[in-house]
């Protein structure tokens, strides 16, 4: 195929995202970088697109050459239906996420090629065989993983309007540790799990950026202690400010977090999660064991940088009392944010094998694995109380509703700030 390509990538809407309990706010936070960072391998004369439902409709009833979709567990069943319908006009349609990753098979009915795994080694190579119409149905990431001069993210695809923080970007892949109920262990399998960018690509891409405000959506932005000197290093003097996320274990150990904090971060997202030993113990979250989650918040507090804690419900050394016993330690120690998750099994990672195996998972409707749903019998109730099924979640007519006859997006909800 010597013509330009024509190719459109989509992500489709989180199911969540639909529903009239939510705010359309949380959902239009960051633009898709996965999607145009896969863009950036086009050739400068193809043609291409990014439509993201959360801000905007698709257009379903265009033929173009290619169409890459995104599949997260929440929009499965969505990127599904998208996926069958151009396919059924005989579009080729890739496959890719999180999502496709745990459950290929599952995918494979509704693509004709899956991304297994990060795509910046694969997507090239589908790109070459796409052109001499050979492409391969599976393309899976393992060796030779890098993020050595990638081509600049296809910002110029993602309309900053319609987003909150369109000044997010990513400088690292994957993360050092190896939680049970982290989907990254499957998505990083058969490669590297953690590995970063060159420091002065990265410091090009933040020169890029306008404005004042960033947003690392690492992982771990403290995941690699040298790569992480040079880059606050290298960005003293910018007079940015930042957020990002990092390990209790991390903000413990050493002077980085100083560091950051004198190259302009402000606040951070910290997985405390729980505050049982021994969900810690079970869940492989060795970072957290023995840390004095005290210090970290002093620690934090006295740098000036805010602290988003994440805690999750449901491990099985919870109690009943683990909701005002959480709530409370967070409110006694400041942290400037939180959000709770109800524990979730996603497919593909040992939490799951471990709750399949004990025959505790109540649902495989995807659209409940949101971390609002309890969607596995919890040990307290086992012990103490009769769990019930879940009921489909709500949904408000949009984006996850069948495609509509629209030639041009919408804005979407999209605050001032």
């Amino acid at each position: 195929m010597s013509r330009p390509l024509r190719v459109k990538f989509i992500l489709p809407a989180l199911t969540e995202a639909t529903s009239p309990y939510w705010r359309p706010i949380k959902y239009s936070l960051f633009p898709p970088l996965g999607l145009a960072t896969l863009a950036a391998y086009l050739r400068p004369d193809d043609e291409a697109a990014i439509v993201d439902e959360h801000v905007g409709i698709l257009d379903a009833d265009d033929a173009p050459d290619l169409v890459v979709i995104q599949v997260y567990i929440t929009n499965a069943r969505r990127a599904y239906r998208i996926a069958d319908r151009y396919r059924a006009k005989g579009v080729f349609v890739a496959l890719g996420g999180l999502h496709v990753t745990s459950l290929p098979d599952e995918a494979a009915a509704h693509g004709d090629a899956l991304f297994l795994g990060p795509g910046e080694q694969t997507f090239p190579q589908f790109l070459a065989d796409f052109r001499i119409r050979r492409p391969a149905p599976l393309y899976r990431s393992t060796a030779d993983r890098t993020l050595d001069r990638l081509p600049p993210v296809r910002r110029d695809l993602i309309d900053r309007r319609r987003y909150l923080v369109p000044n997010s970007l990513v400088v690292t892949r994957g993360c050092p540790q190896h939680c049970d109920f982290c989907y990254k262990d499957a998505f990083f399998a058969g490669g590297r799990s953690f590995y970063t960018q060159r420091v002065d690509d990265a410091l090009a891409e933040i020169s890029r950026l306008p404005g004042r405000h960033l947003y690392f959506l690492d992982d771990h932005l403290l995941g690699d202690r040298r790569f992480g000197e040079a880059l606050f290093e290298g960005m003293r003097g910018m007079r940015r400010l930042f957020q990002g996320a990092a390990t209790v274990d991390s903000i413990l150990r050493g002077d980085l977090i100083e560091r950051a904090a004198a190259a302009g971060l402000r606040s951070l997202f910290v997985g405390f999660e729980t505050l049982s030993i021994g969900n810690l113990r079970s869940s492989n979250k060795r970072q957290n064991l023995g840390r004095d989650y005290a210090a970290v918040t002093d620690r934090l507090h006295d740098l000036g940088i805010m602290i988003n804690g994440s805690f999750v419900f449901g491990m099985d050394d919870d109690d009943e009392d683990v909701f005002r016993r959480t709530v409370d330690w967070a409110v006694t120690h400041g942290i400037t944010t939180a959000t709770f998750h109800i524990q979730t099994p996603y497919p593909g990672t040992r939490l799951f094998a471990r709750t399949e195996a004990e025959g505790r998972i109540l649902t495989r409707d995807w659209d409940f694995y949101d971390t609002r749903h309890v969607v596995y019998q919890p040990a307290l109730s086992r012990r103490d109380r009769t769990d019930a099924i879940p009921t489909r979640p709500s949904k408000a007519p949009g984006p996850a509703e069948p495609c509509r006859e629209r030639t041009s997006a919408e804005p979407g909800p999209v605050p001032a700030g």
